[in-house]
C-alpha cells in the first residue's frame, strides 16, 4: 500500500494578462500566440510571492482535507522560482501554517510534482507517514525575459496542492533525468566575490530552444505515459483522464496522438494559465477534482517533462 491523493487545492494571482496586453509591448498579436501555443491569458504576480500563493494552495487543499496543519507528517515544496535562496520553500509554507513536520524543497523544473509524489511514496512505504502535504508555487514571471517574445508569451504564475494520505490509489510511478542545461536553463546570481575569474553579471531570465524542448517533451511524455499505463496493469486508451505538463498546446496534442490518448482526455488549462513550471500539473488537478469529473474508479495519468531535462509520470486509480 502507497498512498491515495486525499485533497487538491490551488492558488492563482489575481492579475490577469491578456495576449493584447503583451502586444503592447511585444513585437506579437493575440493570433500568433494562440496559434503556436494555444495560450490566451495567464496570471501574473503583482504582490503576491512564491510562497504566499504555495501557503494559499495548502490552505485550501487542507481545508478539503478536513486537516488541520498539525496533522501532517512531512512537506514537500517543489519549484525554481522561490523568494529565497534560503530558506526553503517547504520551511517558509510550514512556519505559515503553523506545522510541526519535516519540511524540504526539491527542484526538478516542470516536473518537480511528480518527483515530490515519487519521494512521499519512499516515506509512505517505510511506514514514516500518514498524512504529506505537496505544494508546487512558481513565479516564472519572475524570471522570464519580457523582452524576448518567443519567451514571453509562455510564462504564468500559480501554485498547486495536493494532501497525501495511505492509500492504493497511486499504481505506478516513474522519474527520469538526461542532463543537458542548454535547452532550458536560467543563470544563478554571479556573486560579487573578488576572486571570480568572470566578473560579469548574468541576466536571470529563462533562456530556451523551443525546438529541443518540444522534440524532447513529446517523445518521453508519451513514452512515460505508455509505461506508467502498462505498469498499471491498463493501456493508455482505457485512461479516463490524463493531467499533462502544460507547456505548450502543440506538445499537448503531439504527445497524445504518438501514445494513443484521446484529446478529449486531456485536462487543458494552459489556454487561461500559460506554462507555470512545476505548479501546472496540480493545479490542472485541482480543476478536475472541483469540477465534479473524476469519478472514483476511474483512471487517471499524471505526466510532466522540465528543464534538465527531468521527466515523470504517474498512474492512479481514482478513490
Amino acid at each position: 500500500m502507497s498512498f491515495s491523493i486525499i485533497a487538491t487545492g490551488s492558488a492563482l494571482p489575481k492579475k490577469v494578462v491578456t495576449n493584447d496586453d503583451l502586444a503592447q509591448f511585444l513585437d506579437t498579436s493575440d493570433e500568433w500566440i494562440v496559434t503556436r501555443t494555444g495560450i490566451k491569458t495567464r496570471h501574473v504576480a503583482t504582490d503576491e510571492t512564491t510562497s504566499s500563493l504555495a501557503v494559499e494552495a495548502a490552505k485550501n487543499a487542507l481545508d478539503m482535507a478536513h486537516l488541520s496543519p498539525s496533522d501532517l507528517d512531512l512537506i514537500i515544496c517543489t519549484t525554481v522560482t522561490h523568494d529565497y535562496i534560503t530558506p526553503s520553500l517547504a520551511c517558509v509554507v510550514q512556519g505559515e501554517l503553523g506545522a510541526n513536520c519535516p519540511a524540504l524543497d526539491i527542484n526538478a523544473a516542470c516536473s518537480g510534482f511528480l518527483y515530490a509524489l515519487d519521494v512521499a511514496d519512499g516515506y509512505f512505504a517505510r511506514g514514516r507517514v500518514e498524512k504529506v502535504l505537496v505544494v508546487s508555487s512558481e513565479l516564472l514571471t519572475r524570471i522570464t525575459d519580457w523582452r524576448d517574445r518567443a519567451t514571453a508569451v509562455l510564462f504564468g504564475d500559480g501554485a498547486g496542492a495536493v494532501v497525501l494520505g495511505r492509500g492504493d490509489a497511486l499504481r505506478s510511478i516513474k522519474i527520469g533525468a538526461k542532463g543537458n542545461p542548454d535547452p532550458l536553463y536560467s543563470p544563478n546570481v554571479g556573486g560579487i566575490s573578488p576572486w571570480r575569474a568572470d566578473k560579469t553579471e548574468p541576466e536571470c531570465f529563462l533562456h530556451m530552444n523551443g525546438q529541443e524542448v518540444f522534440k524532447f517533451a513529446v517523445s518521453t511524455v508519451s513514452a512515460d505515459l505508455i509505461d506508467v499505463a502498462q505498469e498499471a496493469g491498463i493501456d493508455v486508451s482505457s485512461l479516463d483522464h490524463a493531467v499533462l505538463h502544460q507547456a505548450n498546446l502543440r506538445i499537448l496534442d503531439a504527445a497524445a496522438r504518438k501514445c494513443g490518448l484521446a484529446p478529449e482526455k486531456m485536462e487543458v488549462i494552459i489556454d487561461e494559465t500559460g506554462n507555470m513550471s512545476s505548479a501546472c500539473i496540480p493545479i490542472a488537478l485541482d480543476r478536475l477534482v472541483r469540477s465534479g469529473r473524476l469519478h472514483s474508479g476511474e483512471w487517471v495519468a499524471l505526466a510532466g517533462f522540465g528543464g534538465g531535462y527531468t521527466s515523470g509520470a504517474a498512474c492512479f486509480k481514482w478513490d
